[in-house]
């Protein structure tokens, strides 16, 4: 059997266990150079992705061949994976705990062709990584909280934190890190004004700290919704990490940005519950449990409700199950795929129809080798 989506082709799907994450490199490819379009300005490609959603190889390959050397990542797996695919500059945007640091000292050795840096928003973690790095020395951002109070120094506090900073020993100041994620205004209009304002605050930081250290900083910011925003502005790195992917959800919110779903999940009807229920073998451990049900779209279908999800299940209504047969495959996009990827092993490559060699999804372990 195979699957005819006007986007999505899958020959022989009958040879692929469901649940399973399928992704389209050709879309993927498309992608990573609309990224590259919106991110070009008159002297370089600002763009540093974050590898949060893929957290396998072969997309950071495929950006890597287009030029895109610099990337962000949360976790020293990610990192890791990085460093041995070639990545020339590596932001770990995760405060280090002392343990963290040390397997970040261990990973700066093991790849040293690798620029590698982390964050900090208080004295003790600098502390910290002035002592983890006392025979060497580590660069730093400054993570600045402007709004989504989850991690970062309040603005209004952060010159302190430079000048204290600067008496340690072994740490190099290279600029700003800021997640601006609250700015999800899904008109285009509210989200550019929302942008540049926080820009507005953040250069003016950066301009009064570049004074008092004399040297030109950068400012690390923009997610995928926002990140076109900061594409002209001077000394600015950008890390939209959902470009790649893409879902359901950000296509619903961001029309205006021209990104394709990338990652399908397939499965299949297990169960024909009643006239209009019917059971699929997708359940939380299948796809992402964060954002409220629905948690998936599915393209082919015209008239459904998703009215619940358990562990290995999802129940769906229609306006009739005698349509649908027990086995028959549905695709469904994701409505978050960053942390849906997680939950797989690997992810299946389709091109022309026909599966290709899996992805693994190396960077999901806490661990590689590190």
């Amino acid at each position: 059997m195979a699957i005819n989506n006007k986007t999505y082709n899958i020959n022989l799907v009958d040879g692929i266990d469901s649940p399973a994450l399928a992704v389209f490199p050709e879309i993927i490819q498309q992608n990573i150079q609309n990224a590259i379009t919106i991110g070009q300005n008159e002297n370089h490609n600002i763009l540093r992705p974050h590898v949060k959603t893929v957290k396998c190889k072969e997309p950071i390959l495929m950006a890597m061949r287009h030029g895109v050397y610099k990337y962000k990542c949360s976790t020293i797996s990610e990192a890791e994976m990085l460093g041995d695919a070639g990545a020339k500059d590596v932001l770990i945007c995760s405060q280090l705990s002392k343990t963290k640091a040390q397997r970040f000292n261990e990973l700066l050795r093991k790849f040293p062709d690798t620029h590698f840096s982390s964050i900090i928003d208080n004295i003790p973690s600098a502390i910290v990584l002035s002592e983890v790095f006392s025979d060497s020395s580590v660069s730093i951002f400054i993570d600045i909280n402007i709004g989504m109070d989850r991690t970062g120094i309040p603005p209004n506090q952060v010159l302190r934190l430079i000048k204290s900073v600067r008496k340690l020993p072994n740490i190099k100041i290279q600029g700003f890190h800021c997640y601006e994620g609250h700015i999800s205004a899904s008109d285009p209009i509210v989200r550019k004004a929302l942008s540049e304002a926080t820009f507005t605050q953040l250069n003016e930081i950066r301009i009064q700290a570049e004074q008092f250290i004399g040297k030109t900083l950068k400012l690390v910011i923009g997610g995928s919704p926002t990140f076109s925003f900061y594409a002209n502005k001077p000394n600015v790195e950008c890390s939209p990490g959902t470009i790649f992917l893409w879902d359901s959800g950000y296509s619903k919110l961001y029309k205006e940005l021209p990104f394709t779903p990338a990652a399908v999940v397939l499965t299949r009807i297990i169960a024909i519950v009643s006239k209009h229920k019917l059971c699929l073998d997708l359940g939380y451990k299948a796809v992402a449990s964060d954002s409220p049900l629905p948690r998936i779209t599915f393209p082919d279908i015209p008239n459904y409700k998703v009215v619940g999800q358990y562990e290995e299940h999802m129940t769906v209504e229609v306006p009739s199950t005698a349509k649908y047969k027990v086995g028959d495959p549905w695709l469904g996009i994701p409505v978050h795929i960053c942390p849906t990827v997680n939950l797989y092993e690997e992810l299946i490559p389709i091109i022309n129809g026909n599966q290709q060699k899996t992805w693994k999804v190396i960077a999901r372990d806490r661990k590689i080798t590190i």
